[in-house]
């Protein structure tokens, strides 16, 4: 028989500082992710915003992108509503979401920034202050009542409608916005992690070679998924943000 050691939990989304190790300002992989990601971010904007006669390539994807956004998950969800501020943030928050999450198939980092619990809060959060903000300031009061009691329910219903209606709106819905990026990457970069150990495990002279191919091709596999689920996740949280959002500020509230 032959023995593999998986690494435990805490080394494949704990990294050692290359800077400062231990202190708060401590500077590792995962903070490495992030600084990418908000210059990918950048150039997404700096490129889409050139003005040339004949765009170029890298241009062309630029504005290809911001177009995707704009019309799938901007223009459904808050329409011309607040659109002059918002837009900017939704788009921000979509390419840094799948830039943080494509960095678990690129090689030699191969480590997803949102796999850490962090960075998916503080999003949530943020999208948790700005979507009930507005709400608040569109609807002064009247949001909170409106929210707590919506119309056309009878009113002894109330009784369970009411702390219904403020745990999901006020309590489940930032914790599942959090754990939905969260634990989605960490499940998949699991996986690639498990199937990469599989597969150097077997590498070898040994009869159990003849087994290699099948964590070869997870590895390939799961590979090609993870794109997909980078992507995913952005439009996903990007999208629900968009519907929180439109659904506090609208009229019909």
């Amino acid at each position: 028989m032959f023995a593999l050691e998986f690494p435990p939990l805490s080394h494949i989304v704990n990294w050692p500082g290359f800077v400062g190790d231990g202190a708060w300002w401590e500077i590792n992989k995962v903070v490495l992710v992030y600084g990418f990601a908000v210059l990918f971010t950048l150039l997404i904007f700096v490129l889409g915003n050139k003005k040339q006669l004949v765009p170029t390539g890298a241009q062309n994807l630029a504005e290809i992108s911001v177009e995707f956004v704009e019309e799938q998950l901007i223009e459904p969800t808050i329409g011309h509503t607040n659109r002059r501020w918002l837009a900017p943030f939704m788009l921000s928050l979509f390419f840094f979401i799948f830039f943080t999450n494509i960095f678990e198939v690129i090689p030699v980092i191969q480590m997803p920034a949102s796999a850490r619990i962090a960075l998916p809060m503080l999003l949530a959060v943020t999208s948790y202050v700005l979507y009930h903000g507005a709400g608040i300031k569109e609807h002064k009061l009247k949001y909170i009542t409106h929210t707590m009691f919506p119309p056309g329910v009878p009113w002894p219903l109330y009784i369970l409608v009411v702390p219904i209606e403020f745990v999901s709106k006020f309590l489940v819905q930032p914790f599942s916005h959090t754990v939905r990026l969260f634990a989605n990457l960490l499940a998949g970069h699991i996986l690639l992690v498990t199937f990469g150990v599989l597969s150097a495990g077997l590498w070898t002279t040994k009869w159990y070679v003849v087994f290699l191919p099948l964590p070869a091709f997870g590895v390939v596999f799961f590979t090609a998924f993870e794109v997909m689920v980078s992507f995913l996740q952005a439009y996903v949280f990007t999208l629900l943000f968009g519907v929180y959002f439109g659904a506090a500020v609208s009229h019909e509230h």
